[in-house]
Parts: C-alpha cells; sequence; structure tokens
C-alpha cells in the first residue's frame, strides 16, 4: 500500500527522515500511518461537534489538529466518506468558507415528528419556588419546605422529582424519618455550575426563606 495514500501524509524531507529511522516493515509502516489517519479523523470529528453550528475554518482546524491547512478538505472529505462507511447519523459538510457537522439526510423524518411532539410543559409558579427553597437550604425535608411555603408542597416535590431536578437525599432523624431533599447533577448542569455554593446571593423576599420558619420546624 502506498502511503502517499493518506492524506496526512506530507511527502517532505522531514516525513522520509522519519520513515527511515522506523525499524519494521513497510506492511508495519502503513498500518501506523492507517492508525494515524483514524486519529486525526475522529479528533476532526470531535472539534466539529464541538464547534457546533458555527462551523471552523480551514485555519482553524488546522490549529486544531497540528497539521497543514492545504491537508484540511482532504480530511473532511475523508471524514464525510468514513461517516457514510459507517451509516452514522452526522455528516461533514462544507458551507461558504467553513466545515460543520449536520445530521444526515436520513435522520429528518425523525426531527420532524420530535419538532412537532408537544414540549414539556415549564414548572409552576409553586414548582419554581419549592426548587428555590430546596436549591438555597438544602437538604429539607417536605415538612419543611411546605412550612416555608406556608402551602401544601407535595405535589411541586413530586414534579422536581420526575423532571430530575431533585432527588431523595437520605431520611432526616425523628419520627417517621422523613425523606431529606436535595438538588440533582442535572440541576446544577442546568445552571452552570458545579455546587449549591456556587449559586448566586438570594435576597430573602416576603419571608420565603424567613429563618423564624425554619427554627420553628427544627
Amino acid at each position: 500500500m502506498d502511503r502517499t495514500d493518506y492524506a496526512f501524509d506530507e511527502i517532505n524531507d522531514e516525513e522520509s527522515f522519519a520513515q527511515g529511522l522506523f525499524i519494521g516493515t513497510q506492511e508495519q509502516w502503513d498500518e501506523l500511518a492507517k492508525e494515524e489517519e483514524v486519529r486525526l479523523l475522529n479528533l476532526l470529528e470531535g472539534l466539529l461537534f464541538a464547534a457546533g453550528t458555527e462551523g471552523l475554518t480551514a485555519k482553524a482546524i488546522a490549529k486544531g489538529l497540528l497539521v497543514s491547512e492545504s491537508l484540511v478538505p482532504e480530511l473532511c472529505h475523508r471524514l464525510t466518506v468514513l461517516q457514510e462507511q459507517s451509516m452514522r447519523m452526522l455528516t461533514c459538510i462544507k458551507t461558504a468558507d467553513t466545515w460543520q457537522l449536520v445530521t444526515h439526510k436520513a435522520v429528518s423524518p425523525y426531527l420532524t415528528r420530535l419538532a412537532e411532539t408537544p414540549s414539556q410543559p415549564g414548572l409552576s409558579q409553586a414548582a419554581l419556588e419549592t426548587l428555590a427553597i430546596i436549591a438555597y437550604r438544602q437538604p429539607l425535608t417536605r415538612t419543611m419546605i411546605e412550612a416555608l411555603r406556608g402551602v401544601k408542597s407535595e405535589r411541586a416535590i413530586g414534579t422536581l422529582l420526575a423532571r430530575g431536578l431533585i432527588e431523595e437525599m437520605g431520611r432526616a432523624e425523628g419520627p417517621g424519618r422523613p425523606y431529606l431533599y436535595g438538588t440533582t447533577r442535572l440541576f446544577l448542569d442546568h445552571f452552570g455550575i458545579s455546587s449549591p455554593d456556587q449559586l448566586p446571593p438570594l435576597e430573602i423576599a416576603d419571608g420565603l426563606l424567613d429563618e423564624t420558619a425554619i427554627a420553628k420546624e427544627e
């Protein structure tokens, strides 16, 4: 197999020197070259995925992959071929002076069906209030939450559990050992934080997080 068959192989003095130092057969060298091509194509796909709808220019791709800019068109072409051969649902295309990943045309009917599906409704005011209390004062029992809100919160808690925004974090000491609730990883990801400690300061309003109410419950 001719090594010039690989897009990333630039025939220059440096590469010829590297091959001259390689101890092994031509087949072994070809295998290494093939592995390098697959590695580059996987990295290229990752870069394009991270770039999203903005795509990447040849210059940006070359910088990211540490290859010559002249190799980028061929690498993108080979990525498209690889995606077709492996029946991936993403494909690499060129628009203007950038390359980007888009969904394969075969996915179009499913995307249309998804778009026509009613979206999940937003959280009610009761659920938002409950979520705020849990986020800033966790862990809390349902009784503690209801003491702060002044109303029943069972339905709001159920909604937040179903949405994956809160979870049971154990049981409190005392009669009945009620569940303690706290926020989840999904909640943190949604707000772009790694810990509840990173939540912005909350101005206590309308007695929602009144310390007296908490002390009374405790």
